[in-house]
């Protein structure tokens, strides 16, 4: 854990000093929870915003996108059940004075237990070798049959303290399950309560509650709104999908780990419009889906797990998250929800406008029933940094750190150097870099030694760099090097432009 902890620690420093990351507001001693993307950081999230956007909307025929306003009419978030039921259950630790999320502080207690049971099998997959079998070894072992008891009653017993408001209960459990605060390690915890999660401003120079305006908690109400409007425009038919990313903002009672949970994010988010009744089937297409998407960056298919929801969202008939295994552990990276008929029911109701859908197949109308897929953007782009940051032991002294990002994904994509500075290197190598920035985002060097500049790229995750020497000026060949590898091989400018935008292409994931 203490290794995973260093990692985490270099990892966040690392995002700094390379210009992914910094604290907002850092002349001022920052601002709790909010960070801006520097240089490379904004080319990373706009390339992983690319790859969303490509694979959900461009290569499906029947999913379109939106861009919609972040102020919306108050009566939207009546309607959507925010104004009501958008609470987390809130415990403070009277001794440390520090707030938490009280179904966190057990899920984290549930996560404990469930690693001794990921101990004791590994421990038998080393004794057993190719003969261990995992499932019978679950199913028999008496200390798994009991860790894994306890989980399950824990579960059902917060579950029922969540559906049924039992904030008594919750903190009994609290207590009764030894949960310390992780600071300080005192259980002296006041009682749990709700906590509204909306952020709230004013319309201009209206006052009152007339001219109460909400951040949006969510980017998918804009697309609820504007379904008549898409419908109408776009001629598309049920089964089809809205797609949208935009920003977002929570009142997190606790946010922290980075860019992991913060106050103000960005979302990736599509709803899927289908027949009522069809919704098993499409929640479980979407499912499969979405996993396919993630694992197909390379990072490791058990870098990935699915977790049922214990309490589905008041709008919600099926809820699964997509988590992926971060340096503190498996936590949500992407959420997928039947959310049945309740948003453009619900609208429908308050606005008086019909949000309905008439089906030519089965000639009668009827109000859509919607599947969502919706992962954060900034969980994507600190997963990616995660599975992707590595310091290297080179065995002869040296070592390097280095993002071994998907080519596609990479803020640079090609960086060219000429050798030197002298006899008509950098003439070439802006010759080049010229012609692949057309299509590439390119980075142009010629400061400090090869080896020097080869440790930079790596550690913002360039995979190919270019460089031109004397003999290029003869044969008209480079050397192009290969980040992860660090294989050098000698070709052709020519044949070297067709290989960067080959290997950098977007076809290598979309297909």
């Amino acid at each position: 854990m203490a290794q995973q902890d260093d990692l985490f620690k270099n990892l966040v420093s690392h995002s700094k000093e390379y210009g992914f990351v910094f604290p907002s507001s850092e002349i001022y001693d920052g601002l709790g929870a909010v960070y801006d993307y520097g240089p490379n950081g904004v080319e990373l999230k706009n390339n992983i915003k690319l790859y969303w956007w490509k694979s959900m909307v461009q290569m499906h025929e029947n999913i379109v996108g939106l861009d919609t306003a972040i102020f919306m009419h108050p009566k939207t978030w009546k309607a959507s059940g925010h104004v009501d039921a958008f609470n987390d259950p809130l415990i403070d630790n009277k001794d440390s004075k520090k707030r938490y999320r009280a179904d966190v502080l057990v899920e984290e207690h549930i996560e404990k237990i469930n690693q001794k049971i990921l101990k004791d099998v590994e421990k038998a997959a080393a004794k057993f070798g190719e003969a261990f079998n995992e499932a019978e070894f679950r199913s028999t072992n008496p200390n798994v049959l009991r860790r894994q008891e306890e989980i399950n009653k824990i579960e059902a017993r917060m579950k029922a303290c969540l559906e049924n408001e039992d904030l008594a209960d919750f903190k009994l459990m609290i207590e009764e399950l030894g949960i310390a605060d992780p600071l300080s390690g005192s259980k002296n915890w006041t009682d749990v309560r709700q906590f509204n999660l909306m952020f709230n401003t004013q319309l201009g120079n209206i006052a009152g509650e007339e001219g109460k305006l909400y951040l949006r908690p969510e980017t998918a109400q804009g697309i609820f709104v504007n379904f008549l409007n898409v419908l109408n425009t776009s001629r598309q038919r049920i089964p089809f999908g809205i797609a949208q990313i935009g920003k977002a903002f929570r009142n997190e009672i606790v946010a922290r780990q980075f860019i992991f949970r913060m106050r103000e994010f960005e979302q990736m988010e599509m709803q899927f419009f289908i027949r009522p009744g069809e919704q098993a089937k499409w929640y479980e297409y979407w499912k499969e889906t979405r996993a396919k998407w993630h694992k197909n960056l390379g990072f490791g298919e058990e870098k990935y797990r699915f977790h049922d929801h214990l309490k589905t969202a008041h709008y919600a008939d099926a809820a699964a998250d997509i988590e992926f295994e971060f340096p503190f552990g498996f936590k949500e990276l992407e959420g997928i929800h039947s959310r049945t008929d309740f948003d453009l029911s619900q609208h429908q109701d308050l606005s008086g406008k019909k949000l309905q859908y008439f089906d030519p197949e089965l000639n009668e109308s009827y109000v859509p029933f919607v599947v969502e897929t919706s992962v954060g953007l900034d969980r994507m782009f600190l997963a990616t940094l995660s599975a992707c940051y590595k310091e290297e032991d080179l065995g002869d002294g040296n070592s390097r750190v280095v993002l071994s990002l998907p080519p596609v994904l990479a803020p640079v994509k090609v960086a060219i150097f000429p050798l030197t500075k002298k006899d008509g290197l950098p003439d070439k190598a802006r010759e080049i870099f010229n012609r692949l920035r057309l299509d590439l985002n390119c980075q142009y060097e010629e400061k400090d030694n090869i080896g020097k500049r080869y440790r930079r790229q790596d550690a913002i995750g360039t995979p190919y760099c270019i460089t031109v020497d004397h003999q290029t000026l003869e044969d008209n060949t480079v050397t192009i090097r290969e980040r992860d590898s660090m294989a050098q091989e000698r070709v052709s400018v020519e044949r070297v432009i067709e290989l960067a935008l080959e290997k950098c292409s977007w076809s290598k994931v979309l297909k």
